[in-house]
């Protein structure tokens, strides 16, 4: 796959959005715009964090998914399960009941994610202790995370830690047990149930990957009302199958800490929600923070609990969670937990296959390939940022005076959008008042203009 193709899984329904701007305003990267009344989001910007997609008041945002008959285009059908899409259950519903009913839904093999984390933080630990040069090491667990550095923070990009994520080391694992039993590498298909938008642009197109490790992403919405719906239908359930493939501490992994309590280092943070780690690399960029070993940065409140695509209250989440590390933490202690060790007997096959590519910085805006060209456009966009009212009123239909002025350098658009310089020209008879209402029709849609000439 191109290295400067971007999958995004974030998509905008013009039939529905009139353009309110609430989802513009909120984008952490800059990257929606208002053209023609409609939200348009600038796919080199854009990391997939969701935020849109949170505030948008009509559903006018929403997430591609495929479709779940793709399932069925395998004779051997694996679902990688989250810990955090059983915390969405209800506490009388039990784990097993979980397994049970998503094998009854059409698959043949049931597997959670957090199963091959411990092996994943023992490649973290060795990685931290061998490049103790290179301050802080920063997670790739968050995929909007790890494009949220290659746009917006490149110069920290040489601090990501290139080890695939534990949804790859699991899916490798089942995959290579099912060939062992002597089943065709064909037959085999490994879907994803991810809580979040940013981690089916991952699999899409994966960073440091040509492909990614499974064949499908299931939005875990989707799946949670499915597996809902068959529990409340159906009371009995296969009590013989087992649920214990993740062990109490890596149960945790995909909550806030949960990464970071594992790593041996002297000094780490653990922070989440997207703006809060953008104010943060902003002060490790800036060299404003000291000795710092390790950052486990999530582009959710509450880390994956806090997804998109969970369908419960994200504090409910976490507690059920860790409700069920502790009780599967007694239990461990009293040998009665022995399934997830057979992961570990492929420790050697998931460590040799748990790096992946260099990763590179991504531009957010490609001036020009003419390096002095683009020198050029960067000091023009200065200059044209100084002539701006830097007022950020979004009536031009960027989310900034700044965005404005890369628009206008990079020709999306022209110093006359700005509602304030349209006074200007107006007043030097440069351009009249018909002009002016033609380009806020560009803008803003001729029936949202017609309403307010009408409304005047």
């Amino acid at each position: 796959m191109s290295e400067n193709f971007f999958y995004h899984a974030l998509k905008i329904d013009h039939k529905i959005c009139y353009g309110c701007t609430l989802c513009m305003r909120n984008c952490p990267t800059e990257a929606i715009r208002v053209r023609n009344g409609k939200a348009t989001i600038y796919g080199n910007k854009c990391v997939d964090c969701g935020e849109c997609y949170k505030v948008c008041p009509c559903g006018a945002v929403y997430v591609a998914q495929d479709d779940f008959d793709n399932i069925y285009n395998f004779k051997y059908r694996v679902v990688l399960m989250p810990s955090v899409f059983l915390g969405q259950f209800p506490e009388d519903i039990r784990a097993s009941q979980v397994y049970s009913v998503i094998k009854e839904i059409g698959f043949t093999h049931v597997i959670e994610v957090e199963a091959s984390t411990m092996t994943h933080t023992k490649l973290t630990n060795q990685y931290i202790y061998e490049h103790q040069d290179k301050k802080p090491l920063i997670s790739t667990f968050c995929p909007a995370v790890v494009r949220l550095i290659q746009v917006k923070f490149p110069s920290l990009v040489d601090n990501l830690i290139p080890i695939k994520a534990p949804v790859d080391f699991t899916s490798i694992y089942i995959r290579k047990k099912l060939i062992d039993e002597g089943i065709d590498p064909k037959d085999i298909g490994v879907f994803y149930i991810t809580p979040c938008a940013a981690k089916i642009a991952a699999t899409k197109s994966p960073v440091g990957e040509d492909k990614s490790t499974v064949d499908g992403v299931l939005n875990m919405d989707t799946m949670y009302n499915m597996v809902l719906k068959q529990i409340k239908q159906h009371k009995e359930y296969d009590k013989s199958v087992s649920a214990n493939d993740a062990s109490s501490d890596s149960i945790l992994f995909a909550l806030t800490n949960g990464e970071k309590r594992l790593t041996d280092c002297k000094k780490s943070f653990a922070i989440d929600e997207i703006h809060n780690v953008m104010d943060f690399l902003e002060k490790v960029e800036n060299d404003e923070i000291d000795d710092l070993d390790f950052l486990e940065l999530r582009a959710c409140d509450e880390s994956c609990a806090g997804g998109i695509l969970t369908c419960g209250n994200r504090f409910l989440i976490n507690d059920r969670m860790t409700q069920r590390a502790r009780k599967l933490a007694d239990r461990e202690r009293n040998g009665e937990t022995s399934r997830r060790k057979e992961i570990y007997s492929e420790e050697k096959f998931l460590i040799d296959n748990s790096s992946v590519a260099k990763i590179m910085p991504r531009s957010m805006m490609v001036l020009d390939e003419d390096i002095s060209i683009a020198f050029e456009k960067l000091t023009k966009i200065k200059e044209i940022e100084a002539m701006l009212p830097q007022t950020d009123c979004n009536v031009c239909g960027a989310p900034s005076c700044h965005a404005l002025a890369e628009d206008i350098a990079c020709d999306e658009a022209k110093m006359s959008d700005c509602v304030f310089m349209q006074r200007n020209l107006e007043m030097r008879n440069s351009l009249n008042v018909e002009e002016s209402v033609e380009i806020m029709k560009k803008i803003w849609g001729e029936e949202k203009i017609k309403d307010y000439v009408l409304k005047k």
